[in-house]
């Protein structure tokens, strides 16, 4: 059954936050946690749709994993070489992450592995990751060649490669390592941008031969992982929704405890510095391996950037909510390199261009550009295209726009923010 929000202007965001975990490292700290020697303790995991399918498909290649408590997860790994083949297929729900990486990891195995995922993952390209871990000796085959169903044929025997990606995507990027960690031998991957390193940063935190730098990674297959604890940062992602609504809305002054800062994801927070956004950051520590801070957002009178391209890798999840700060800005912002945002949950450039038009804002596209005037929104009836990241920044905008919003089709939210309209509501956001 469809959700639907009703949303409207907001007179002002306040108090102290905390956003759920990271997806992309509680993806990963179920996947190294399963590949691991000894027991992995979780905290901080988000208890997403997403993360919660990666979970169950882990269970169901023979890893035990226990919930003590929310948002915590005790993994009980099994080694490089000790997860059993499912008779059944193993369901990646909506997670793109979760389909990319385990294709990288099952084509490894000595089983064969039948992934699927619901209608929008189905619809997703995956012939990028398919044929890079074709050139290191794996058998996928693929609904024309590029769709789920995915039948990854096991038994095969990894080459090492030195590999360019030929994409700035940490996913590919991802399912190579995965790989790699089965190969005789050492790879080396390149990127043409580099992008998110949680992966690289979980496997040396846990033991693995790798050396890494912006773009390059070497890593030798045939090592081992120790098992630990892994403490999970709140999700800048996530946050990136509520750092834009306080800074667009007058009156508002938020802080956000405990926000993952990896200079890899932390580009929305440079394109809203640039465009004169008030964020603080303070109290900054590590937590395994990650960098964590605080933040305080204040509202701010944004002007016009033109982005600089070379954040788009880094804020590749967060361009949508860029978008509505454009629209909402003084002046004409342009945006290129976006084509990653076509294949997304949605076509995120067609979707937000529709949704900003129907509020009444001045957008132009091309195949890989977006250009935006500020100016006044209203309300409107928005279609969210089922995709996540495409309601929340309509929910955003809606706090700035006269009228009524009524946004379509947001169940998909509970894949990356369980508890999002609860969250917003405490501080102050209009949203049913």
């Amino acid at each position: 059954m469809s959700l639907a929000w009703k949303a409207a202007r907001s007179s002002g965001l306040h108090g102290l936050l905390r956003v759920p975990g990271d997806k992309s490292i509680s993806h990963r700290a179920i996947i190294f946690g399963a590949l691991a020697e000894g027991q992995t303790h979780v905290s901080g995991f988000l208890e997403g749709e997403d993360t919660r399918a990666t979970t169950r498909i882990f269970s169901q290649l023979g890893v035990h994993i226990e919930t003590p408590g929310a948002e915590s997860r005790v993994i009980h790994g099994v080694g490089l070489h000790g997860l059993q083949g499912s008779a059944q297929s193993l369901d990646c729900g909506n997670a793109g992450t979760s389909m990319r990486l385990l294709t990288g990891l099952l084509c490894a195995q000595a089983f064969d592995s039948v992934l699927v995922g619901d209608a929008s993952l189905s619809q997703r390209p995956m012939a990028r990751v398919i044929n890079k871990l074709d050139v290191m000796g794996a058998r996928i085959s693929a609904r024309d060649g590029n769709f789920a169903p995915l039948h990854v044929h096991g038994g095969q025997r990894l080459q090492p490669v030195e590999i360019d990606t030929s994409v700035a995507s940490a996913q590919v990027k991802s399912a190579l390592l995965l790989a790699a960690m089965y190969a005789e031998g050492e790879s080396v991957i390149t990127e043409p941008r580099p992008t998110r390193d949680y992966t690289e940063a979980m496997l040396q935190a846990l033991g693995w031969p790798i050396s890494y730098s912006p773009g390059r990674i070497r890593i030798r297959g045939g090592g081992r992982l120790q098992g630990g604890e892994i403490r999970i940062p709140g999700d800048i992602s996530s946050a990136a929704f509520l750092i834009t609504a306080a800074l667009l809305v007058p009156g508002s002054d938020i802080t956000l405890e405990n926000i993952g800062i990896n200079p890899r994801r932390t580009g929305i927070l440079k394109a809203l510095r640039l465009m004169g956004g008030r964020i603080e950051i303070f109290n900054e520590s590590e937590q395994g391996g990650e960098p964590v801070a605080d933040l305080r957002v204040l509202h701010s009178a944004l002007k016009a950037i033109d982005l600089p391209e070379s954040l788009v890798p880094d804020m590749i999840d967060e361009c949508p909510i860029f978008f509505v700060a454009a629209a909402l800005s003084e002046g004409t912002s342009h945006a290129s390199g976006l084509a990653e945002l076509r294949i997304k949950e949605s076509d995120r450039i067609a979707s937000m261009v529709a949704g900003l038009r129907a509020m009444g804002a001045s957008v132009t596209e091309t195949a890989d550009t977006v250009t935006i005037t500020g100016g006044r929104l209203h309300g409107a009836d928005i279609q969210s295209r089922h995709d996540h990241r495409i309601a929340m920044s309509f929910a955003v905008a809606a706090q700035c726009a006269s009228g009524q919003t009524l946004i379509h089709d947001c169940e998909n939210v509970a894949t990356s923010f369980p508890g999002f309209v609860d969250l917003a509501r405490s501080a102050g956001m209009i949203l049913e």
